[in-house]
């Protein structure tokens, strides 16, 4: 049975009357003695005299009780037209009436959503799971099998690492309110960050949700990094370089992109000074991580034996299991950028699905056409550059500019593996630039050329309004796009330059080259990938 609850004015009320009758109670004993008393005046035995004034203290108070309670103001409650209008906020994933600066009545849906919270929870594990194992399994097949738990102990080295990074101040400096270029220390250690919704980005996602979903995307941003570092990086470098590179690449830029008074956060900051969209991370996470690679791979120099060894891929077994748990875990990074279980989502989770299946089809058809057989190399790596193409355009383009997007994904990113490498004769050894960086540039600019307000209509919204990004959508989209890939390129080059020059000069970031020709695994952790008994 539900508890009844007693208000605190009828509680205070009844310990008053409680007080006086003890009194009473006290002060007849003392009246009452062993012999019996005398009248008082008017004919009255002192009992009656008693009785008469405990009567007359509880009447006052009684009444000054009853004249507080009647003089507060009573909390007033939500009117059934709040009521249906908080359900249908939640069934569209938008504002609830009291979320308002100036409402003055609560709701009673005044938490999150659980079936929005549900889907972000979802989308956190498999935005995780693109990184445990997907991420570790498609890099660590394409690797030499010497080498392939150096890959596995990276990722989740770096998994750790950026955890508490991101519990420390990380989440604070993108999220919480601050300048163009950075948040604040408001949200440091996740002090304030509850189950209560963070209403600057998401009325019905809790706020420690949401801090656990776009930690996964900080997460897997750097992992991407060492698929062009791979077979020759010491361990210690890549953790050191990786903690440098998230307070001065990613912080800044997730902050100015997605942050809600952002430079580049045309979609939500009313004062952006460059209207520039990315739905999922374009340019801060493949943007960022493939142009980084690049300038590190540079840096290292080429594998011993490159161009003059085999160094083909150990398992195309592990990198396809890899490649289908990425494009499932996918769905997460583009869906759940959604924040919530709404028909954006849905949109997202379409052009998704049509980008990275024409890409994989392009991909390989090209192959076909060129080589004369289509590669499973070739189907996971046109998979992957569609996702990577699609995921800053999948909430704003329709399932036809998917497609567009799908043939460019699976074209582009081909050249740039086959041909602009060989020509250049840079090691980018899992081509994490021909593909990240590469396919990171061309969606953001598709973005620009083929996103449309029919399809998000925050596009058109209050802030897009105000900053003008709605006058531009189908139009000139592009040109502010540009401005913010030339931004995430200056940031991601200048920010790796100075962190390879300190690293190279402290740690060093090289193995040996007998540990290199010997390989990692057994070298820097002590372990085998295989072991073939008998």
């Amino acid at each position: 049975m539900k508890e009844r609850v007693i208000p605190s004015e009828a509680r205070d009320l009844t310990v008053a009357l409680s007080i006086t009758q003890m009194i009473g109670r006290y002060r007849l004993r003392r009246l009452r003695g062993p012999s019996p008393r005398k009248h008082s005046g008017f004919g009255m035995t002192p009992y009656k005299m008693m009785m008469i004034k405990i009567t007359v203290v509880t009447l006052v108070i009684l009444t000054a009780v009853t004249s507080s309670v009647l003089a507060q103001t009573p909390t007033p409650s939500p009117s059934l037209e709040q009521r249906v209008s908080d359900l249908e906020a939640y069934m569209n994933n938008s504002a609830r009436g009291a979320d308002a600066a100036n409402a003055t009545t609560p709701s009673n849906i005044s938490g999150p959503g659980p079936g929005h919270n549900a889907w972000l929870m979802t989308s956190a594990l498999l935005v995780l799971f693109m990184t445990l194992p997907g991420l570790a399994l498609f890099y660590g097949g394409l690797v030499r099998q010497k080498n392939v738990l150096s890959i596995l102990a990276q990722c989740l080295g770096i998994a750790g690492l950026v955890t508490i990074l991101w519990w420390a101040i990380g989440y604070s400096l993108v999220f919480a309110p601050g300048c163009a270029f950075f948040g604040s220390t408001k949200f440091a250690f996740l002090h304030g960050v509850t189950a209560a919704p963070n209403t600057d980005y998401s009325y019905w996602v809790s706020q420690n949700v949401f801090a656990m979903y776009q930690l996964m995307f900080a997460i897997i941003t750097p992992a991407l990094i060492i698929g062009s570092v791979a077979e020759r990086m010491k361990f210690s470098a890549v953790m050191l370089i990786v903690g440098l590179w998230i307070f001065l690449v990613y912080f800044p830029l997730a902050h100015m992109v997605w942050g809600i008074d952002g430079l580049m956060n045309g979609v939500w900051n009313p004062n952006a000074r460059i209207r520039a969209i990315d739905f999922a991370g374009g340019t801060v996470v493949h943007m960022s991580s493939g142009w980084s690679a690049l300038l590190l791979c540079l840096f290292l120099g080429p594998r011993l034996g490159f161009r003059k060894e085999i160094m083909a891929p150990h398992s195309m077994v592990l990198c396809m299991v890899g490649t289908g748990m990425l494009w499932v875990g996918w769905y997460g990074f583009n869906a759940g950028s959604a924040l919530g279980a709404d028909g954006i989502a849905a949109n997202a989770f379409m052009t998704t699905t049509l980008a990275t299946a024409v890409a994989s089809s392009t991909w390989a058809g090209l192959e076909w056409f060129l080589r004369g057989k289509p590669s499973v190399l070739g189907f996971c790596s046109g998979a992957v550059g569609g996702l990577v193409v699609i995921t800053p355009a999948c909430g704003f383009v329709d399932a036809n500019g998917a497609v567009i997007i799908g043939v460019l994904a699976g074209a582009v990113p081909f050249f740039a593996c086959t041909k602009l490498k060989s020509w250049f004769h840079y090691d980018d050894a899992l081509d994490t630039f021909g593909v990240h960086a590469v396919g990171g540039t061309l969606g953001a600019f598709l973005t620009g050329l083929l996103a449309t307000a029919t399809v998000n209509s925050n596009l058109s919204a209050t802030a897009a309004s105000q900053n003008g990004l709605a006058k531009i959508v189908g139009h000139m989209l592009w040109l502010e796009q540009l401005k913010a890939i030339g931004i995430t390129i200056a940031l991601a080059l200048i920010g790796t330059a100075l962190i390879g020059f300190l690293v190279r000069a402290t740690l060093g970031l090289r193995i040996a080259p007998e540990i290199e020709r010997q390989g990692l695994d057994i070298n820097l952790h002590g372990e085998e990938g295989y072991i073939v008994s008998g």
